[in-house]
């Protein structure tokens, strides 16, 4: 079996990966909280995160890995956004949640086996405040029910900060009822036009900590294999999910191994509405295919800072252009078997290095252009077949790819294709060259074959 070697960030190190339960191998990720378009980042960490899911059920068998991914529909933005367009609350969750469904299917992020939503977990919440009560690491206050961060030893667990380094810039709610600032909210009060729902502690909902610890506790036990999100969630985010899992459930440890994406930035900056380079995936998906962004995320290794642009989305436009020139040359020699190349798998193995990875790619491309049998064509188009979909790429017919979503609708090409035909009969050359031109500049490639004419998207 291959070993697979990842970066924990609780030892900071990289480690071999050795399940509870191979049979069971378990996986949670931090999904979006449904407010509004989602943006690159909350594209980014699928995308990776469905990298690994891929290779765990490559190494361990597709019925052998549980992977969650929560969507967190309540939430202060989500009232915020409420109360900035009048919308209902769910209303705006119902809409912005399919907004994100149809953006992770067209990046080709597969579906988790989980994909739980807080207000369905509710009574699950409930039951991990009560338990933190009991063991002495929360309390009351003014209405609240708050963490009692001195009550643990340990705080600071995962992020390996100081008290002071981790107060220290840090979005820290300041409230006189705090005991220390640090304590964090695990139920707070609502009005009764927000959402809420009643408890031992009145009407309120739960801190937004609390609902990742009691979804994954649920779907995947208090003890599982992994847990993930961007680097931004360490702390407090994480952090305050280890310490509130920990002590209400002392004899369990949480998750064994927390791996966590580098930060997005777009041109060298932070991505930020103030700084005008704030970007939602539909946006971008109307420069580009989802593919392309996909492959681009892939080109920078995933613990890696990753540098979002657009001459970065072209060029991996332009890199699949070659892997799928490469295919539509073969698209009639059936493959009935695709098998990853051991190379590909020996790097996604590795702390998923899918730059390496990309490079075996283009080689088995490179070969399978100067393949000149059917029985070595049929090796290397099965080898990039079995490679690619591990990482999620090359999906799609080739003649789906090069004539496009976005390219002029078919029909009319097509009808331009027959006046150029016409044309020609007629022998009016400057009219088909003039045809042929403005196809060009609208993006359609024109090639003239022995069996008629073809078109694709350049």
């Amino acid at each position: 079996m291959t070993n697979i070697q990842l970066y924990n960030t609780l030892h900071r190190r990289k480690e071999e990966f050795t399940p509870i339960d191979a049979s069971n191998v378990r996986m949670y990720v931090c999904g979006p909280t449904v407010y509004d378009r989602a943006h690159l980042g909350n594209a980014k960490t699928p995308v990776v995160f469905d990298v690994l899911f891929r290779l765990l059920r490559h190494v361990y068998g597709a019925d052998c890995v549980t992977y969650v991914s929560n969507i967190t529909d309540v939430d202060d933005k989500i009232l915020n956004k409420h109360k900035e367009t009048g919308k209902s609350i769910r209303e705006i969750t119902e809409q912005t949640y399919q907004w994100y469904i149809d953006d992770m299917a067209k990046l080709n992020v597969l579906s988790p086996n989980h994909r739980p939503r807080a207000t369905e977990y509710i009574s699950e919440m409930i039951e991990l405040v009560r338990l933190l009560l009991q063991n002495g690491h929360a309390y009351e206050a003014s209405g609240h029910v708050l963490f009692d961060v001195d009550s643990m030893p340990g705080y600071g667990y995962l992020s390996g900060r100081s008290m002071k380094e981790m107060l220290a810039g840090a979005r820290i709610e300041v409230a006189d009822y705090k005991k220390n600032p640090a304590d964090f909210i695990l139920w707070k009060p609502s009005d009764a036009d927000q959402p809420g729902w009643d408890s031992p502690w009145g009407y309120g909902r739960p801190g937004w900590h609390l609902e990742c610890s009691a979804m994954s506790s649920k779907l995947l036990g208090n003890s599982f294999d992994i847990h993930g999100g961007g680097s931004d969630l360490i702390f407090p985010h994480h952090e305050n999910e280890c310490a509130q899992s920990m002590c209400a459930h002392p004899n369990d440890k949480f998750a064994n191994y927390w791996v966590h994406g580098g930060m997005l930035m777009v041109d060298g900056v932070k991505m930020s509405k103030s700084l005008g380079n704030f970007y939602t995936i539909d946006q971008v998906l109307e420069k580009a295919p989802a593919e392309a962004l996909r492959l681009l995320f892939l080109t920078t290794h995933y613990h890696q800072p990753f540098n979002f642009t657009f001459e970065g989305l072209n060029q991996a436009k332009s890199t699949l252009d070659k892997f799928y020139n490469a295919l539509l040359k073969v698209k009639d020699i059936k493959v009935e078997n695709s098998l990853a190349d051991e190379r590909v798998v020996s790097a996604l193995a590795d702390d998923l290095n899918t730059p390496l990875a990309l490079t075996y790619l283009h080689e088995i491309v490179n070969n399978l252009n100067k393949a000149d049998t059917t029985e070595q064509q049929t090796q290397y188009k099965s080898l990039l077949m079995g490679s690619a979909n591990l990482l999620g790429i090359l999906w799609q017919d080739p003649q789906t790819w090069f004539k496009g979503e976005n390219a002029q609708d078919g029909s009319d090409i097509e009808t331009k294709i027959a006046e150029r035909a016409a044309a020609k009969k007629a022998k009016n050359y400057a009219l088909a060259d003039q045809i042929r031109n403005e196809l060009k500049e609208q993006g359609i490639l024109l090639e003239d074959t022995p069996q008629g004419t073809t078109w694709k998207r350049i």
